[in-house]
């Protein structure tokens, strides 16, 4: 008698799938991969990070102030006259007054020597924030470099406000260059102030 080749006994199976077991293998090697190239990057220098501290020093007005405090008091008729005049040493009392005395004439003639000052470009920055937190400032120097413009941040000290962190961007050569850069910036929804150069 022929036998029915429909009853042979199957042979034993493996447990699992090779399917399964690709894809458990190859999720574990991304993971490690991942985890790698993570603790690199943390590891490695950061191109954007700008460790230099900057210290502002106090206005000259306020140096001006305790040094005066610190003076013998001026005779009665200079004090008379510092009274009448509203000048208190070389500082007027008005500052608009100064600005409004110091403009040429609109009959005097401009000398080709201030033409050529004027001319001259002055370098300007654009401060798109100023953070308390470090953190808030990496966040927006981030988000600056995925827009393609390259910021930096100034680590400043100011007097009873204690450590800011400024995201500046420049310095711009001419203000059309720096227009330029504050109308892609605002289209973006990003703010920022004209800063010129200290």
């Amino acid at each position: 008698m022929s036998k029915n080749p429909g009853n042979k006994s199957a042979a034993p199976r493996k447990s699992g799938s090779p399917l399964l077991t690709g894809i458990l293998v190859g999720m574990i090697i991304g993971v490690a991969m991942a985890a790698g190239l993570a603790w690199f990057i943390m590891k490695s220098p950061s191109p954007f990070v700008q460790k230099e501290q900057v210290v502002v020093k106090p206005p000259v007005t306020e140096v001006k102030q305790k040094a005066s405090a610190a003076a013998p008091a001026a005779p009665v008729a200079a004090q008379s006259e510092i009274a009448a005049s509203g000048v208190a040493g070389d500082k007027p009392r008005f500052e608009f007054y100064k600005v409004l005395t110091d403009k040429p004439d609109a009959g005097t003639p401009v000398k080709p020597a201030d033409k050529a000052i004027e001319a001259k470009p002055v370098a300007q920055y654009l401060q798109a924030g100023s953070f308390a937190n470090a953190d808030d400032a990496e966040n927006l120097k981030a988000k600056l470099a995925l827009l393609g413009v390259e910021a930096a941040i100034q680590t400043v000290t100011i007097p009873d406000k204690g450590i800011r962190h400024r995201v500046r961007l420049g310095p711009y050569r001419s203000a059309d260059e720096m227009n330029r850069a504050r109308t892609t910036l605002k289209q973006n929804g990003v703010d920022s102030t004209p800063i010129p150069a200290q």
